[in-house]
C-alpha cells in the first residue's frame, strides 16, 4: 500500500468532495448594532477589549458560581434515590427555604459564568438581536458575532481557522465521523478495501461523545480502533492546553475544545487549517444537522476569553485549590477534576448522600456511566471556591471516606467522567 500523509488524504478527500458538488459553506449574516453599523462591516469587535470590565481578585458574585438552593422536595428526592423529571420544581412556593449547597460538581472551572462582563456581553446582544437568526451555520445561523468568536478561538489554540459547534459533544462526533471517511474519500477502490482505514487510538475514559463517533466509524469500517489505558495529565496553564504547555501546537492537526466548562458558556469548538475546517463542515453530520448557537452565547463566549486572558490569576487560584485538597486530604491529585473510587453502588449513595447532608453538591457516578464495581464520587474545584470551602468538604469527607496512612481512599484517579 502506497503511504499517504494526512495532508495528501485531505486534499484528495476534498477534492473528491468537489467533483461531487458535496463541499459546504457557511451563509454569514451580517448583524449591525444600532449604535454604530459602521463598526460592524469594518470588521471591528462591537465592543472594544479594552473596555471589558475585568477584576484582579474574587468577588462577591463569584460566589453565584458555587453556592446554589435545592427544593426541600428535591432534597427528599436525593436523599431517598427516588427517580425525577424535574417536575417538583415547578411545585416550589419560590420562597427561601430548601437547603443551600456548596457546589462541587459543576465544571464553571474558572468560575466564569456569573462574571459581569460575559453577562453584559449576553445581555447587550439579546437586546439588540435576540436569539440571531435561527438554522444551521451552513444555512442562515451563522453570523459575524460567530466568525469573532471563531477567529478568537484560533488564535488561543495558534491554528489557521475554527469551527464552532452547537456542544462540545457535536463537535467530538463532527470531526471523529469526519476522520473516518477521509481516507475511503481519498480512496481509489470502487467499495471497503481494508487498507483504507484509518487508525484510531483511544484513551479508556475518553467522553462518551470521542466513543460514539468512533463506534460509529468503526461500524462503517472506516477505522481500526486500539483502546489505551488512561492515563490524564495535568494542564491548562495559561489557557491554551496540553499542546501549548509542552510547545508542540504546531505538531497537532486538529485541536477540540468546549465552550461549557472553563469558558463558562455554551458550545464546543474545533481549530484547525481552513481545509480540515472545509472537509468538517461538509462531513460532520453533528454540525451540518445542528442549529448555530444563540448569537448572546457567542458574545458572551467571546467576552469570556478576554476575561480569562486577563485575570490570569483565576488559573493560579485553581491550582491554590488543588493544593488545598491535597493539603486538607493528603490525597496526591494532579487535577481539579477528582474521582474518588469507592466501589460499589451503594457506597456511592451512601457518601453522596451524607456530603448533602452536610450541605455540599457531589454526585454519585455508577452505571452504566462506570462499570458497577468503580463507582466514585466525582469531584471538582473552581477558581471560584475558597481554602475555608475546601477545608470543610475534606472535614465531611473524612466522615465517609476512609482514607489510608498515604491519604488516598481505596482507589483515586484523576478523570474527565
Amino acid at each position: 500500500m502506497e503511504v499517504h500523509s494526512w495532508d495528501q488524504w485531505l486534499e484528495a478527500a476534498l477534492n473528491k468532495l468537489s467533483s461531487m458538488n458535496l463541499v459546504r459553506s457557511v451563509r454569514p449574516i451580517l448583524l449591525e448594532t444600532s449604535s454604530d453599523p459602521s463598526e460592524q462591516t469594518k470588521g471591528k469587535n462591537f465592543v472594544d477589549e479594552d473596555e471589558h470590565e475585568t477584576f484582579d481578585e474574587l468577588r462577591s458574585w463569584d460566589r453565584s458560581s458555587v453556592e446554589v438552593r435545592i427544593d426541600d422536595s428535591t432534597l427528599h428526592n436525593w436523599l431517598h434515590d427516588v427517580p425525577s423529571l424535574g417536575d417538583e420544581i415547578m411545585r416550589a412556593d419560590g420562597k427561601a427555604g430548601g437547603r443551600k449547597l456548596l457546589l462541587f460538581s459543576g465544571n464553571d472551572y474558572l468560575g466564569l459564568s456569573c462574571h459581569p462582563t460575559v453577562r453584559k456581553a449576553a445581555a447587550m446582544v439579546a437586546q439588540e438581536h435576540g436569539m440571531g437568526p435561527r438554522g444551521s451555520a451552513l444555512i442562515c445561523g451563522y453570523t459575524n458575532y460567530h466568525r469573532r468568536l471563531e477567529s478568537a478561538l484560533a488564535e488561543l489554540k495558534k491554528k489557521e481557522d475554527c469551527l464552532l459547534c452547537p456542544t462540545g459533544f457535536a463537535a467530538n462526533m463532527a470531526l471523529i465521523v469526519t476522520l473516518g471517511s477521509v481516507s475511503s474519500l481519498a480512496s481509489t477502490h470502487v467499495t471497503h478495501h481494508k487498507d483504507d482505514k484509518i487508525a484510531i487510538f483511544s484513551d479508556a475514559l475518553n467522553h462518551a461523545s470521542i466513543i460514539d463517533g468512533i463506534r460509529l466509524a468503526e461500524r462503517r469500517q472506516e477505522a481500526e480502533v486500539v483502546i489505551y489505558k488512561h492515563c490524564d495529565m495535568a494542564h491548562l496553564d495559561n489557557g491554551g492546553g496540553l499542546a501549548e504547555e509542552y510547545g508542540c501546537e504546531d505538531d497537532v492537526d486538529v485541536c477540540i475544545g468546549t465552550l461549557s466548562k472553563a469558558a463558562g458558556c455554551q458550545g464546543g469548538f474545533i481549530a484547525c487549517s481552513k481545509k480540515w475546517k472545509q472537509l468538517i463542515q461538509s462531513r460532520g453530520r453533528s454540525f451540518i444537522f445542528s442549529t448555530a448557537l444563540p448569537v448572546p452565547i457567542a458574545a458572551a463566549a467571546h467576552a469570556s476569553l478576554i476575561v480569562s486572558k486577563k485575570e490570569w490569576w483565576r488559573r493560579r487560584a485553581i491550582w491554590d485549590r488543588v493544593h488545598d485538597f491535597r493539603a486538607f486530604t493528603g490525597i496526591a491529585i494532579t487535577s481539579y477534576i477528582i474521582a474518588i473510587v469507592v466501589g460499589s453502588e451503594e457506597s456511592a449513595l451512601r457518601a453522596s448522600r451524607h456530603l448533602l447532608r452536610s450541605g455540599f453538591h457531589v454526585t454519585a457516578i455508577r452505571p452504566p456511566t462506570v462499570p458497577s464495581n468503580l463507582c466514585r464520587l466525582r469531584i471538582t474545584l473552581t477558581a471560584a471556591h475558597t481554602t475555608e470551602d475546601i477545608k470543610k468538604l475534606a472535614a465531611a469527607l473524612s466522615c465517609c471516606i476512609k482514607f489510608d496512612v498515604n491519604g488516598s481512599a481505596f482507589d483515586v484517579i484523576d478523570s474527565k467522567l
